[in-house]
């Protein structure tokens, strides 16, 4: 039966991302909610000035209404529900500023931190009011230890984490929509070993949507996610992770998402203190391009990459 619903779960997300697509991006691009693309960004991407962004829309209206279709309403329910909506909010903010101002930059970083602290805090407080076990298991090992109330802050990076890093891999065309969806079907598998229903059930509803979402998000993409998709993917991969206790085996499964979050952190560290770039331009996917790679073999090396990855974490976690 699990096996059932977990199919009709992901049927049903993509089936309504393919119909929302023709509905919301002819609707984006009359209210001129074009994306802004960064001037100190390849050149290559300027052509794409003015493509409907927040397309992040469709993902979370497919993922919504088959999760509330096919989910059971339990306590795991609810945390999903607040990382993923609670962090696509944020992103949606964020987005609808940059479009109203017209600028690349939406809310400033104070007001993003803020947003994402306020969702952390209540998925702390979901997690606490179930008895969710404080638990840290390492991956491939019997080890595990018990953080206690540091856990809690512990999940909170976590979900920071994430969502920033799945936010940074949103670049290229079609990029984070085939890294996201490996990753969550990783975790679909894994979840149902655990028998974490709820998180089987997000996943899945999950993989649909961003698989829809791709059909008008490959290149040459008919409309981005914006950080409306972006940020409400990273906080949902979070949840998961946190609700089947594979806090640790994420950075494996989403290995292309750290990958991008660390080549920021070193290029900006290396800037600052030597004055020196590692990377031609960060994320490290932009250091591809650069290099001559075209956009569709940066973005197929990277889905392969997070297929391998995927699969470790398979290994790992089964």
């Amino acid at each position: 039966m699990d096996t059932m619903v977990i199919l009709f779960s992901l049927g049903a997300s993509f089936l309504i991302a393919v119909l929302l697509g023709p509905l919301f991006i002819p609707l984006l691009r009359r209210m001129k909610f074009g994306q802004q693309i960064r001037t100190d960004g390849p050149q290559s991407h300027l052509k794409k000035s003015g493509t409907p962004t927040m397309g992040g829309i469709i993902i979370m209206l497919a993922l919504l209404i088959s999760f509330l279709k096919f989910s059971d309403k339990t306590a795991d329910f609810w945390v999903l529900l607040t990382a993923s909506v609670g962090f696509g909010l944020v992103g949606f903010l964020d987005d609808y500023i940059k479009i109203v101002f017209k600028r690349s930059l939406g809310l400033t970083a104070r007001q993003k931190l803020f947003g994402q602290l306020l969702f952390s805090i209540i998925v702390c407080a979901e997690l606490y009011n179930m008895n969710h076990s404080t638990l840290i298991t390492i991956p491939g090992t019997s080890w595990d230890f018990d953080l206690g109330w540091f856990y809690y802050p512990f999940v909170v990076i976590i979900l920071f984490g994430s969502s920033n890093a799945v936010n940074f891999t949103d670049g290229l065309d079609g990029l984070l929509s085939g890294t996201s969806a490996i990753a969550f079907g990783a975790f679909t598998i894994l979840a149902l070993q655990v028998s974490e229903h709820e998180s089987a059930i997000f996943s899945a509803a999950m993989v649909g949507a961003v698989l829809g979402f791709l059909i008008f998000n490959a290149h040459p993409a008919k409309v981005f996610m914006g950080d409306t998709g972006s940020l409400g993917i990273g906080g949902g991969i979070a949840a998961v992770a946190i609700l089947t206790k594979m806090e640790i085996l994420l950075v494996i499964v989403g290995g292309v998402f750290v990958l991008e979050m660390l080549s920021v952190i070193l290029q900006v560290g290396s800037f600052k203190l030597r004055g020196k770039r590692i990377f031609k331009m960060s994320p490290i996917h932009h250091h591809f391009e650069l290099s001559g790679w075209s956009e569709w073999r940066v973005v197929t090396t990277f889905w392969s990459v997070g297929l391998v990855l995927a699969v470790i974490g398979l290994l790992l976690g089964l």
